[in-house]
């Protein structure tokens, strides 16, 4: 039974993480209340453990844009903290880093893509994928990188897209959009907490993997299937309004992760819009 630390623990994907993670392993859950993990000496008071997984960070892309400098000091500065606390310790880290394709060539897409930060949020991961890499060649910090496409899930803040859709679906109103085009990969929140156990159980060096399910969606055909889940026609207001480096598809190659870390998605989009609706 490892012993694993999980910063962030309060959060969207640390309310669906730990209550799994403690069916296996001991786990030593951090929130905000434990202290700043942007600063070194909030590290000096986490108890030692055999795995890191930091999830404490910011993570609304609309959000990057107006504070760049905030989601650069919370997503850089926790994984130079981190790794050095890995350091210290002689522990493993799982990071969880993002999407970082831009809009990618061809589909789907592998880790050996060239990547490009359209945004703070994805420049804040990449630079944070940089301090991993690093501690894993120099300090011999084995690091595993998940790169989860777009995560969705019951308990979710409705700034992101999927719970705004699902809340505006069930009021029975006009569902407001800014543009129904974009396509996602979108991967449910139990298939990417499967993904960090399996992570978890990895002492090798450091590897990336992507982590979705190989399908995309554009936001008109996810309003179509809550339409079919909630058994009405659904009234949408499309503004029309395209975001800044707006990436218009993104598809997934998830089979590194099947092949090195035996993990593959298991919630169509369906499915989980279902089950969002439920809770």
């Amino acid at each position: 039974m490892a012993k694993i630390l999980v910063t962030g623990a309060t959060g969207f994907l640390g309310r669906h993480l730990v209550p799994a993670l403690r069916r296996t392993h001991d786990v030593r859950a951090v929130s905000s209340v434990d202290g700043d993990v942007g600063r070194r000496g909030t590290w000096a008071t986490f108890p030692d453990a055999d795995v890191l997984i930091p999830l404490a960070g910011r993570t609304f892309v609309p959000e990057s844009w107006t504070d760049p400098a905030g989601f650069l000091e919370a997503n850089l500065l926790g994984a130079v903290w981190g790794g050095d606390y890995c350091r210290e310790r002689k522990a493993s880290m799982v990071y969880l880093s993002s999407y970082l394709y831009g809009n990618a060539g061809s589909m789907p897409i592998p880790e050996s893509a060239p990547l490009d930060t359209p945004n703070p949020y994805a420049l804040s991961n990449k630079l944070a994928e940089d301090v991993c890499s690093f501690y894993a060649s120099q300090y011999g910090v084995p690091s595993t990188i998940l790169r989860p496409f777009n995560v969705y899930g019951p308990g979710q803040s409705d700034r992101f897209l999927i719970p705004s859709l699902v809340r505006q679906a069930r009021s029975g109103g006009i569902v407001e959009i800014k543009d129904a085009s974009p396509r996602r990969d979108y991967v449910y929140v139990e298939d990417v907490v499967n993904a960090i156990v399996k992570a978890a159980e990895r002492k090798d060096g450091y590897g990336v993997f992507n982590i979705g399910t190989g399908h995309s969606h554009s936001v008109a055909e996810v309003i179509d299937m809550l339409c079919d889940l909630v058994g009405r026609d659904i009234e949408v207001r499309d503004a029309g309004e395209r975001r800044p480096a707006e990436i218009m598809d993104s598809r997934a190659d998830v089979a590194r992760a099947r092949e090195v870390l035996g993990w593959t998605p298991h919630w169509t989009l369906r499915d989980g819009l279902a089950r969002m609706l439920e809770a």
